[in-house]
């Protein structure tokens, strides 16, 4: 099994994977079209022979904070360690690019906790919820656990209020 960034090729399986888990709530529902302008962001597992397993993105908000979007892998996949792989891969991404706090949303905290991540306050992470959360339907009813892994973000760039020149000062040496 190995882990790599996705290309374009590889959107049609990440579309099909991503919304057959939309329908619960899983995950969100994304077009086509969505999938194909942000592939770049997506990194997939695959078998030694090349069968698609599973996918997993990072979406980066700024040097503050990036997310873990969208990880997920087939049902053939489960327990084979796939997942791991994938979030290791999109650590390393977030690493590499020096970003401090990593978040995501779940309804399996179990398996994230392992890799270092704690519950999170929805309100430490508004870059996340101007996004995503405000636009989704379960908004005043999600059973979704937000969790960080590194120290949470003091700024945020996204919203109404946008806050760059905050992120201008703290960047500045």
């Amino acid at each position: 099994m190995r882990v790599r960034k996705a290309k374009l090729p590889d959107a049609a399986n990440v579309h099909e994977l991503i919304n057959s888990l939309s329908g619960d709530g899983t995950l969100l529902r994304r077009s086509f079209p969505e999938v194909c302008e942000n592939i770049r962001d997506f990194t997939v597992a695959e078998s030694d022979a090349g069968i698609f397993l599973g996918c997993g993105a990072l979406h980066l908000y700024g040097p503050h904070l990036a997310e873990v979007r969208s990880i997920v892998v087939t049902p053939a996949a489960k327990g084979k360690g796939a997942g791991g792989k994938l979030l290791k891969a999109l650590l390393e991404e977030a690493e590499a690019h020096s970003v401090a706090c990593v978040c995501l949303f779940t309804r399996i905290p179990d398996f994230f906790f392992r890799y270092g991540f704690r519950q999170a306050e929805r309100t430490a992470l508004p870059d996340k919820v101007y996004k995503d959360c405000t636009k989704c339907p379960r908004l005043h009813a999600c059973d979704e656990i937000a969790m960080a892994r590194g120290p949470l973000p003091r700024v945020a760039v996204l919203g109404p209020t946008q806050m760059e020149e905050s992120l201008l000062n703290i960047l500045q040496p």
